[in-house]
């Protein structure tokens, strides 16, 4: 096992990070208590960094999973119906995905 300040700096983020112009980058705030719908559309593509808080996944047969500041998660065809957060503070994640060509820009096969 790493001691604490070896994996922290392992961690993951995106938060502060400038991205390449080829990926957008979204934050997404759940706040304490608050249940956010899941739709298909906003997570499509994207790697999901819980940059802080935890956020729990809500499945669609009821089911939930609970993921902290530092996972990386991959959200799309996971059957979810909702995020959610039940504890005090926010969960703020972060979605990076690449961004779309432009129109007159063939995309990459």
């Amino acid at each position: 096992m790493e001691p604490a300040g070896e994996a922290d700096a392992a961690r993951v983020s995106f938060l502060h990070r400038r991205l390449s112009a080829s990926f957008d980058k979204r934050v997404v705030t759940v706040a304490p208590g608050a249940r956010r719908p899941y739709r298909a559309e906003e997570w499509r593509d994207a790697l999901v960094v819980v940059e802080s808080g935890e956020v729990q996944l809500e499945c669609a047969d009821g089911g939930r999973r609970a993921f902290a500041t530092g996972a990386v998660l991959w959200l799309a065809g996971l059957g979810l119906v909702a995020l959610r957060n039940e504890s005090r503070e926010p969960a703020v994640l972060v979605a990076v995905s690449r961004r779309a060509p432009p129109a007159d820009e063939p995309a990459e096969a």
